[in-house]
């Protein structure tokens, strides 16, 4: 009998968060995630109890995305800029991909975990690629250096998580994508050295 990877868990997933924002939570079955994921109810379980389980996936998709995006990023000379990018993109992805409705449902359990608190967890992919972002702009005197980069990408995380939290709080009455670039831009510009 073959094991479960970690490829499958990502289809899982993607297929789970895909379902939720075509046909809602409610109406997505654990049999409708395993045919579209091409998997199996035995690998499903493998990784998930149930489909309560994979409200805490979310930032396992916003990871994934950051993974996918890098290449391109990296394109981008300005490390400020390359922040920017980003955040412009998983926004995006959030505003086409992730209903408002599970969004607030995320934002809901970390508020009350008692365990993992998954968007704070600084061993994530996100993390890792934000601090090395922040980093390479530091060596090449784009960012300040008498901050620390994780404080600079504490205050990006802080920032990302206020601007999802005020899009659910709203109902969604505003693009999440226009309305956070220019004010991370903002927020984030004391960071970035000027000539």
């Amino acid at each position: 009998m073959r094991k479960p990877n970690a490829q499958t868990k990502s289809r899982i997933i993607a297929a789970a968060w895909k379902l939720f924002y075509e046909k809602g939570y409610d109406y997505t079955t654990v049999e409708d995630i395993v045919e579209l994921s091409a998997t199996s109810k035995g690998s499903f379980y493998h990784y998930f109890e149930g489909k309560d389980a994979l409200l805490g996936t979310l930032s396992t998709l916003f990871d994934e995305k950051y993974e996918e995006l890098m290449p391109k990023a990296l394109e981008i000379p300005d490390s400020f800029e390359r922040l920017m990018f980003l955040n412009h993109e998983l926004f995006l992805m959030i505003e086409n991909s992730v209903s408002i409705e599970l969004l607030s449902k995320l934002l809901s359990t970390q508020l009350f975990a008692r365990g993992e608190r998954h968007l704070l967890d600084r061993d994530r992919i996100y993390f890792k690629l934000l601090i090395r972002t922040v980093r390479a702009g530091q060596e090449v005197g784009e960012l300040v250096s008498d901050v620390s980069a994780n404080e600079i990408v504490k205050a990006y995380a802080l920032c990302e998580r206020a601007f999802m939290y005020d899009w659910c709080l709203c109902s969604g009455e505003y693009s999440l994508t226009a309305y956070s670039t220019p004010m991370l831009r903002a927020f984030l510009s004391h960071y970035r050295v000027t000539e």
